[in-house]
């Protein structure tokens, strides 16, 4: 299952990056070569490719929050530091008190 997701997650990129490269960059030119009637047009081609990238990032969050709490269950759990602290201070002396 994690191998799918895996798989699925780098298509998932990728479709993202593509997606992100093909939309027109919106301040760059400075309206050299627009005219209002293509300024119309592509603001409909960048209404859909906005919705497509928004939805493939929500995916590609889903896909990637997927694969952390599969990979979560294959983590063995450690000894703490605190532990190995505790063991020790059992050997050591006490302080004898004075009367």
């Amino acid at each position: 299952m994690e191998n799918v997701l895996l798989v699925l997650n780098i298509i998932i990129a990728i479709i993202l990056v593509l997606l992100i490269l093909m939309q027109k960059s919106e301040g760059g030119a400075l309206g050299i070569g627009v005219s209002q009637e293509n300024f119309m047009l592509s603001r409909t081609t960048g209404n859909f490719m906005t919705k497509a990238t928004a939805i493939v990032a929500a995916l590609f969050i889903i896909c990637s929050l997927a694969l952390t709490i599969l990979s979560r269950s294959e983590l063995t759990p450690t000894s703490s530091v605190l532990d190995t602290i505790e063991e020790k201070t059992e050997d050591t002396p006490s302080v004898p008190e004075n009367n």
